[in-house]
C-alpha cells in the first residue's frame, strides 16, 4: 500500500491540455443561472488573464450570451472560437448520439481591472446607501 501512496504522491501530469483546464467553465443551461457563469468567468479572468467557456447542445446559446455580456461590458475579447461535434451515449448500451460543442476562449481586456474596480466601488456605495436607508 505504501508503494501505491508513494506513486500517487510522485505522479506528474504530462498532458499539456491539463494546464488549460484550470480556466475552463463547462456551462449548462439547467444547473446555474446565467449570471453565475458571468461572475465566475470574471473571477477566472482575474486569476488567469483568460477563460474558456465550453458547452454542448442546447447550452451553446447560453455560452454565446455569456461571452457577449463580457465583451459588451468591455471586460473581454475573443481569442478563439472552436466548434465541433462529439459522440455521446445516453445509455450504457445505447446508440451514439452526436452533439454540437462550442469552446470560446476569451482574453482579459486592457480595461478589465479598471472596470472591475469601478464596479466594486459602485457596489460599495450602493451597500453603504442601503445600510443608511435601513438605519433611518
Amino acid at each position: 500500500m505504501e508503494g501505491v501512496t508513494e506513486g500517487v504522491n510522485n505522479l506528474q501530469i504530462t498532458d499539456s491540455s491539463y494546464n488549460n483546464k484550470k480556466n475552463r467553465i463547462q456551462v449548462s443551461n439547467t444547473k446555474k443561472p446565467l449570471f453565475f457563469y458571468v461572475n465566475l468567468a470574471k473571477r477566472y479572468m482575474e486569476q488567469n488573464n483568460e477563460v474558456e467557456l465550453s458547452a454542448l447542445g442546447m447550452a451553446i446559446a447560453t455560452v454565446v450570451t455569456i461571452a457577449e455580456i463580457l465583451k459588451n461590458n468591455g471586460l473581454a475579447f475573443e481569442k478563439k472560437i472552436t466548434t465541433s461535434t462529439i459522440d455521446m451515449r445516453e445509455d450504457a448500451g445505447g446508440r451514439p448520439i452526436q452533439k454540437a460543442k462550442i469552446e470560446i476562449l476569451l482574453g482579459k481586456s486592457e480595461k478589465f481591472d479598471e472596470i472591475m474596480a469601478a464596479d466594486a466601488a459602485a457596489a460599495a456605495v450602493a451597500a453603504e446607501e442601503a445600510l443608511e436607508y435601513e438605519q433611518s
